[in-house]
């Protein structure tokens, strides 16, 4: 009897041994640290051009750092800078943004030069989207060529993996978001061994990627808001109105894409669409004020240190008017992520409800409001929850945050995502 319960009983999957770990360390340390480096020059180069461009160049045309003028001009000029790196420079700077996610392909080397231009110039122009996308699409293809060509008896879909855990770990500071995500990633596939020994490598990688970046350039993430004491029913109330309100609110950007994506591919040429979307850009930023422009990391931390110096009709303002820009840029073709400006969406909505609501905690507000945001874009679940809470340095939202993303993601999961497959038709 014992003998047979035995044999009935499922069996784990086997352990790797030491030996087997061993050999993956060094490959994971070098693409964590180079992965990391690329991550900080392409994002450190467009922080100097934009100091650049929205400062000394200004003040010595005579004309307002942000007035409607200024950015009506950087906007355009942005989108025919980006335009003509895709047109002309070699590779035209990777394929349709619109179509890729954070499983970035291996693209050819000759792709890559353009795409990190095209990236920075982004970056430093104006558009509301972030490096990620397109800076793991660089070091994954980097990885994949010198990794196949140095060492050519490890097995090709190690470089990828290693890579993508590599640029998540430098862009969130941290490898627990890029163990999150590989492990989300693993989920959906056949996997051999225990999920801990597939880690070991991809975590090894973005340990060295956000001990790299933190130590080159020391990013927070931490918005520096009020603390929240012990949760309330009310708290939780809120966090579920939040969260599900910021997903439904995100979800009409995601139906909303394929159709503005449509629109912009009408015009053909990246010279006519990259300009246009400038010029739409443009009119987003002079109706919602420069804190809707670029990425908006930088502009959350300005947010989150008055959260009392804005109406609930500005916040109201600033979380569509940005929306609308991240759908914008994203349609035209500009090169970047989805990420880094749904966290200022989510943040300005969350700050919103407070104004509206001065019982809602603003830290409440805030981490519930970026996690029913990203949930709708990303469709990732544990980036969106880790993403809210290090934002907010108060661990009794955690609970909270998991308990309001269930109807949020009820809102979400089964439906369109914010990326289109090569027809044009929405990946589900």
């Amino acid at each position: 009897m014992a003998e047979e319960t035995k044999r009935q009983a499922p069996r784990s999957a086997p352990t790797a041994p030491a030996r087997a770990l061993l050999p993956f360390i060094l490959p994971a340390v070098a693409v964590g640290v180079a992965a990391s480096l690329i991550f900080v020059g392409v994002s450190t180069a467009a922080e100097e051009l934009q100091k650049v461009l929205w400062g000394p160049l200004p003040d010595a045309l005579c004309v307002g750092r942000y007035s409607v003028l200024w950015m009506f001009v950087m906007l355009v000029a942005t989108g025919i800078a980006v335009g003509l790196v895709v047109w002309k420079v070699p590779g035209h700077a990777g394929p349709d943004p619109a179509t890729v996610g954070l499983d970035a392909p291996v693209l050819p080397p000759a792709v890559l030069p353009g795409l990190a231009l095209a990236t920075a110039l982004m970056l430093a122009g104006g558009p509301s989207l972030g490096p990620e996308n397109p800076i793991i699409a660089v070091n994954v293809s980097l990885a994949a060529w010198l990794g196949g060509r140095l060492l050519p008896r490890r097995p090709d879909t190690l470089w990828p993996v290693l890579a993508e855990a590599a640029t998540i770990g430098a862009l969130f500071g941290t490898p627990v978001a890029a163990a999150l995500v590989i492990s989300e990633a693993l989920a959906g596939r056949p996997m051999q061994g225990r999920l801990w020994d597939n880690l070991f490598a991809p975590l090894t990688a973005g340990a060295c990627g956000a001990l790299t970046t933190t130590l080159v350039a020391r990013p927070s993430f931490d918005l520096g808001l009020p603390p929240m004491g012990h949760p309330h029913a009310k708290d939780l109330l809120a966090a579920l109105v939040i969260a599900a309100a910021s997903a439904a609110l995100g979800m009409c950007a995601v139906y909303a894409f394929p159709y503005v994506h449509a629109a912009f591919r009408r015009l053909r040429h990246p010279m006519l669409m990259l300009p246009a979307g400038g010029v739409v850009l443009g009119a987003l930023g002079a109706l919602g004020g420069h804190l809707t422009l670029f990425k908006g990391l930088a502009e959350i931390g300005e947010l989150s240190r008055d959260p009392e110096g804005w109406t609930a009709g500005q916040f109201a303002t600033m979380t569509v008017v940005k929306l609308a820009a991240l759908l914008v840029a994203a349609s035209c073709g500009f090169r970047g992520g989805r990420i880094f400006p749904a966290v200022f969406v989510g943040t300005a909505l969350g700050l919103c409800a407070h104004a509206l609501v001065p019982a809602v905690n603003p830290s409440l507000g805030v981490a519930t409001g970026v996690l029913g945001m990203l949930l709708a874009v990303t469709r990732q679940g544990w980036v969106s929850l880790f993403t809210a809470a290090v934002l907010v340095a108060s661990p009794s939202i955690i609970a909270l945050l998991c308990i309001a993303s269930l109807p949020a993601w009820l809102l979400v999961t089964g439906r369109p995502q914010m990326q289109l497959r090569e027809d044009g038709t929405p990946v589900r």
